[in-house]
């Protein structure tokens, strides 16, 4: 269903913190009412992201176990990272494989794109399948080896009943997969 909404004029931008890894826009906005607000966005790199879930036999996917600065705890997730500047989102998808889990894949589908808060971030993140892996390892930026959990898909529900497996985009990423491959056996 298309909206017939009206996008309100952004009147002025500017930065208003910046660190290593963030940039804060603060934008001044009209909406078509005549109302103006002043809202806060964190900047992404616009090149976006990709997530990745492996599967290495048609049971099995795999997952990695790393450390996460946000809540000083080691997660479960798919691997994942950004897309370097000039990399398209599947070629990126295929790095972050060999860096995160030692495997690049013959077959990547692309399954759906994802945004987390919008309301705060411009960042997008494209979710691949991975089919027909092979051993290859590339030098990452992760500070510690990371472990490699195999899961057999038909378990899901006990990996989404897991403490240390809640970041809401791998859960999304196991809901897209699972439907895709649903989809395929039907």
């Amino acid at each position: 269903m298309e909206s017939n909404q009206q996008l309100p004029i952004i009147t002025q931008r500017k930065q208003v913190a910046k660190s290593r890894l963030f940039s804060i826009e603060q934008i001044d906005l009209t909406f078509s009412n005549g109302e103006q607000r002043e809202y806060e966005r964190m900047m992404g790199s616009g090149r976006g992201a990709v997530m990745v879930v492996p599967m290495l036999d048609a049971e099995t996917i795999l997952l990695v176990r790393e450390y996460c600065a946000g809540t000083h705890t080691y997660e479960l997730g798919f691997p994942k990272g950004l897309i370097d500047s000039g990399e398209s989102a599947q070629v990126a998808a295929n790095r972050e494989l060999k860096e995160e889990i030692g495997y690049g894949a013959n077959s990547l589908i692309a399954i759906h794109q994802v945004m987390m808060a919008p309301a705060f971030f411009s960042a997008k993140m494209d979710i691949f399948l991975a089919h027909d892996l092979y051993s290859e390892r590339l030098v990452g930026d992760e500070p510690e080896p990371l472990e490699i959990v195999q899961w057999k898909l038909k378990d899901c529900h006990s990996l989404l009943a897991r403490p240390d497996f809640n970041e809401a985009r791998s859960i999304a990423a196991l809901m897209l997969i699972k439907d895709h491959l649903n989809e395929l056996s039907s």
